[in-house]
């Protein structure tokens, strides 16, 4: 999580590691929603959330999509983003209904706080909204998240989730080299994210306000900051679902945080690895890294584009750039097209449902083990 300007990670998946892309990042072709050619038609749902900042800022440089309409009740809110990027006041819509039968957009970006999720979501779904996609993580409980692929399955919507992580290309060549057997057998993972905190980078007061209150945004650290981790893993796992979930939180700065966790430790087991996710507001900077050890080396991440490696036989680690991630992968707003034009299919990657139901279990699972003490059992999803 980030705020201001330097937001500009949104809704994306890497496929490039993925099963449904060529190893030249090519991807399968899938249904298409809108037809080659024609610019995507996007609304935004809520700017309760303030990476509505990254997208409107990106939005007004890309020329694949374009923004029809703005759902948003909070006069102060409309007020402010309508004067910072110079946007008509017929863009603006008072609800998300309204708003999709003025504009009949291809696709709901929603920027609602994480409970909202199911609501914006369902209203996309009853309107005929091919995709939804919102910021991460997918929701804060397992019933909603369940809610949601019941109707994404029923009205035939796809859903989609954010992760900054996705548009880094350290971690797309992490992902290649699990699959491909560079590292041998995965055995442990080590994720870190976070930053100095919510308050001490200066996000908004409405941001804050819903981000620290665990009804609406799940948890602090653990759900802001350990989804990141849970979705890498599940696909470092190829879709595995955990064995058990172990987790301590702490909350470091009650006087700024008192209702959620500001530091966490998330111990996820699997059958042959396990994954030690570290997400914190108590960083002395922001990082997002992780550290990928297998029978024959490892791969460690460096920041958005550059990894560190040291395979079996070698002697000394070897640092090298990341390549970079193919054409309509290198913007959220291009891999949107991309998804809705049937170029990309995104089914089990990053940003995928099906990937983020795995999230949600490891993510509630978490915050159980916290509350509680205890090691939580998982088992897979009934496929309903």
């Amino acid at each position: 999580m980030k705020s201001g300007t330097a937001v500009f990670f949104l809704f994306v998946a890497i496929t490039l590691s993925l099963p449904h892309s060529d190893a030249q990042g090519t991807s399968a072709t899938t249904h298409a929603a809108v037809p080659a050619g024609r610019t995507v038609r996007v609304a935004i749902a809520g700017l309760v959330h303030d990476h509505a900042l990254g997208i409107l800022d990106a939005l007004s440089r890309n020329h694949n999509v374009t923004l029809v309409g703005i759902a948003e009740e909070d006069k102060k809110l409309v007020a402010n983003y309508s004067e910072r990027f110079s946007l008509a006041s017929s863009l603006f819509y008072s609800d998300e209904a309204s708003m999709i039968d003025a504009t009949h957009p291809d696709a709901v970006l929603v920027y609602t706080s994480i409970v909202g999720h199911r609501k914006a979501i369902a209203t996309a779904a009853q309107h005929h909204v091919p995709v939804a996609m919102v910021e991460k993580p997918l929701a804060t409980t397992m019933e909603d998240a369940l809610a949601i692929r019941s109707i994404s399955r029923r009205e035939h919507i796809q859903v989609l989730v954010n992760y900054e992580t996705t548009w880094y290309a350290s971690n797309a060549e992490a992902l290649r080299e699990v699959d491909n057997g560079k590292l041998g057998t995965i055995r442990r993972v080590v994720v870190h994210d976070g930053h100095e905190g919510p308050q001490e980078i200066g996000v908004s007061h409405t941001f804050l306000n819903w981000l620290t209150d665990p009804k609406q945004a799940g948890a602090g650290a653990i759900f802001d900051f350990g989804c990141y981790g849970a979705d890498l893993m599940t696909l470092i796992m190829h879709g595995e679902t955990p064995v058990s979930v172990t987790a301590v939180a702490l909350t470091d700065k009650p006087e700024r945080y008192a209702k959620v966790d500001d530091d966490a430790t998330i111990i996820v087991r699997y059958t042959t690895a396990q994954a030690v996710l570290q997400p914190s507001w108590t960083w002395s900077f922001a990082r997002k890294d992780m550290e990928v050890y297998g029978t024959d080396g490892y791969l460690i991440t460096e920041a958005a584009d550059r990894v560190r490696t040291r395979y079996k036989g070698q002697t000394v680690k070897q640092e090298h750039a990341a390549p970079a991630l193919a054409t309509n992968q290198q913007s959220s707003l291009d891999y949107l097209a991309a998804v809705l034009h049937g170029e990309i299919d995104p089914k089990d990657d990053l940003s995928s449902l099906s990937t983020n139901m795995i999230v949600m279990q490891i993510l509630t699972a978490a915050r159980e083990s916290a509350r509680t003490g205890r090691t939580i059992d998982i088992t897979p999803l009934a496929d309903k």
